[in-house]
């Protein structure tokens, strides 16, 4: 429980920045709509926190013949950008808190996420799933091996990876700017559910890392190739996705027990519509811990409990993405020790870090692949103008609720 106090304090300080439209005088009314006001809309009254949201298809529509799209191969690098969730309401976010630096670091604003996700359809890039890009062969002597794959892209398109880690709607979010939970509408579509700075319950599609994203595609479906859409890194010891999936050692009553089983009920349809939609996902570790650091016992204790408590929810992954980029063994790029080969065995394949550019590479040792992602986050707009240029101007995605007091808030440009 230390551990698990110290990674939330870590993931305390792994927060973002705001929606300046959703700051007082500039609320969106389509976007941010109180729960009382949509009950015969497409989200359900039902999907309060103590309710469930039974999911209806949409009817089936005659989908009008797309033009004919010239295929070209493509073997260059595959960009990797990752955000974690975004922060709906500035005023809750930068009150002045002990959270509001941490805040400002390490996430970007829901406005600047809209921005950004324009600023790379425009620059011609299209999101492309990880598991498309590696895959596991065997060679004649049986022996298994990675492979990076020749990705067959529309002519003038470049692949991107987007990532989002630490979707699990943490408790301490909660009265923070974030929104609670993913929800499931009466429309078979996902919905964030939340509250605003007043306290009021909402209902949105504008307010969330994920149904943005969603909408975003839905407007330029060349956006996705084959409909991929974002890797979601999930930990485990807050639940899952809003859901309080968890365990609890000093918690084994029969009550807490059956509480949680409700909350797993809640969750299952929501990872399958994720998943048939497009997303998919990846191990962050069960508790966020310092891989790097952390000795074997504890890094294969995280594993399992990972295993049991968020892999077993969402099935199979062979996608491992590092907390705090600390990669295993002290560095798995020189080393492949015993916890690397511990998490090879449970499946995963692609571990990956953080870094200044979207950096692979396929071990020679075992069959596994090694890479770093970029970071999309309040820390790079202020000091990486430059490197990130490729994605987006941070001049033009700049949000001005980040204009904080004080010389650590200061910009490079």
């Amino acid at each position: 429980m230390v551990d698990m106090k110290k990674s939330a304090l870590a993931l305390l300080l792994a927060a973002a920045a705001a929606l300046a439209s959703c700051s007082p005088g500039g609320k969106d009314a389509a976007a941010v709509r109180p729960l009382r006001e949509t009950a015969d809309a497409a989200v359900s009254p039902e999907a309060t926190p103590e309710g469930t949201v039974h999911v209806i298809e949409p009817p089936e529509e005659t989908e009008a013949l797309a033009p004919e799209v010239k295929l070209v191969p493509y073997d260059g690098i595959v960009e990797h950008l990752f955000f974690h969730t975004p922060i709906a309401y500035t005023e809750e976010a930068f009150d002045g808190d002990a959270q509001q630096e941490g805040f400002d670091k390490y996430m970007v604003t829901v406005s600047e996420y809209k921005k950004i996700l324009q600023s790379l359809y425009d620059k011609n890039y299209i999101i492309v799933n990880m598991n498309d890009v590696w895959n596991e062969y065997t060679d004649e002597k049986g022996e298994p091996y990675m492979k990076r794959e020749t990705l067959m892209l529309p002519e003038g398109k470049k692949p991107i990876i987007l990532s989002y880690d630490d979707i699990s709607y943490y408790e301490y979010m909660m009265g923070n700017g974030f929104p609670y939970r993913l929800i499931l509408g009466r429309d078979g579509e996902l919905w964030s559910y939340g509250k605003d700075p007043a306290g009021n319950s909402v209902v949105s599609q504008d307010l969330d890392c994920v149904t943005l994203l969603d909408k975003f595609i839905k407007e330029h479906p060349d956006f996705s190739l084959g409909g991929a859409k974002g890797l979601i890194c999930l930990t485990g010891y807050n639940g899952i996705l809003g859901y309080r999936t968890q365990t609890d050692s000093g918690d084994s009553s029969p009550e807490f027990e059956e509480r949680r089983q409700k909350e797993i009920a809640r969750v299952r349809p929501i990872v399958e519509r994720l998943k048939e939609t497009g997303w998919y996902f990846a191990s962050h570790s069960w508790g966020h811990i310092n891989l790097n650091t952390a000795s074997f016992a504890k890094a294969k204790n995280d594993a399992d409990r990972w295993m049991a408590e968020v892999g077993s929810l969402i099935g199979p992954t062979k996608l491992m993405v590092y907390p705090f980029g600390s990669r295993l063994d002290g560095g798995d790029v020189t080393k492949t020790g015993e916890a690397f080969r511990y998490y090879h065995s449970l499946g995963f394949r692609v571990f990956a870090s953080v870094g200044v550019e979207s950096y692979s590479k396929i071990k020679s040792d075992i069959s596994a692949v090694i890479c770093d992602r970029m970071h999309a986050d309040g820390l790079t707009l202020r000091n990486e103008r430059e490197r990130y240029m490729k994605f987006y101007d941070a001049a033009d995605v700049w949000d001005s609720a980040r204009a904080l007091d004080g010389a650590k808030y200061t910009r490079s440009w």
